[in-house]
């Protein structure tokens, strides 16, 4: 859980960094979220009433016109009052926006798809999270994020996501299906070095650790690595046929692991598969900003917000 403060200028003059803890209860969770502001602002040398406002990427489903996370799996959240807790502990106004929404428009507004007219970031993870930036907007529905690029079906009755859908690009594609495949490869014995290093179990099997398989010759691991590449390709080729953006950005660990294992097949694939009148219209980039996409896309929605009123 990440905290920092910006000037106007986006210069970074105070940060505070604190772990999330899966299910330790909402009011615990919002307690947390507040201790991290107070110590970054603490951090900055700043009062609270020198604050303009505050932009927070958050997990999950988001009601906007309520300030809530309608619901967020992992921490075990339903209809949490963020905006609320925040506005009511500080007094300055709070901007809510889905963190991938938050780290895509961060990108758009001072790294990667700086100057795009539409980009679209695709973020494998534990799901697969995507966003939209549309001349300088995010793309929302109309009281909620949109842009669930995750659950594009692609195979008819295939494995389940998250959700329950069968068959999508976050049940084929994500880091977590990743990994199950490559647990799979280590049982049987065709991923010796993963075995060693971790075992069969999925927990254990992170980005890196995949990126360390691959290195020391894993060809199992590297061909599912290569699947999923292929899939998350496709995609790519639904939203270019959908949207025709200018830029497609990959972000997340998985991305910052195996950049070079993963892009060129995307790219290779998914160009293959398009259109030849967009097939030419696009590039697609790696994220710049790591961390600090999301804290800089939320800190510029909520300059976006305070600048209207």
């Amino acid at each position: 859980m990440l905290c920092v403060v910006f000037d106007k200028h986006f210069r970074v003059i105070g940060r505070s960094r604190k772990k999330t803890k899966g299910h330790e209860g909402m009011k615990l969770g919002l307690k947390r979220i507040n201790d991290n502001i107070r110590e970054a602002i603490s951090d900055a040398g700043l009062e609270i009433h020198e604050i303009a406002g505050l932009g927070i990427g958050c997990p999950g489903p988001l009601d906007f016109a309520k300030g809530e996370i309608r619901e967020a799996p992992n921490l075990g959240w339903i209809n949490t009052p963020i905006r609320k807790s925040i506005e009511d502990e500080f007094g300055f106004p709070a901007v809510i926006a889905n963190d991938v929404d938050a780290g895509v428009f961060g990108e758009y507004q001072f790294g990667a798809a700086k100057g795009a007219r539409c980009a679209v970031g695709i973020f494998p993870g534990t799901g697969i999270g995507g966003a939209c930036v549309y001349e300088g907007k995010l793309f929302r529905g109309a009281n909620t994020s949109c842009m669930e690029i995750g659950h594009i079906p692609l195979i008819p009755n295939g494995p389940l996501d998250g959700a329950g859908n069968p068959g999508s690009l976050e049940a084929i594609a994500s880091r977590l299906s990743i990994a199950g495949a490559a647990a799979q490869a280590a049982y049987r014995g065709q991923a010796p070095h993963l075995l060693e290093e971790a075992g069969t179990d999925i927990s254990q099997i992170r980005s890196r650790v995949l990126s360390e398989s691959l290195e020391a010759g894993d060809t199992a691991v590297k061909e599912i690595i290569h699947q999923a590449a292929a899939h998350l390709a496709m995609g790519v080729v639904t939203i270019v046929h959908l949207l025709a953006p200018d830029v497609i950005v990959f972000g997340g660990g998985l991305i910052e692991a195996m950049e070079d294992q993963i892009l060129p097949t995307v790219e290779k694939v998914a160009r293959s598969r398009i259109l030849p009148s967009l097939r030419d219209d696009f590039k697609i980039v790696s994220a710049q900003l790591g961390d600090d996409a999301g804290v800089m896309g939320a800190a510029a929605l909520a300059k976006q917000f305070v600048a209207k009123d």
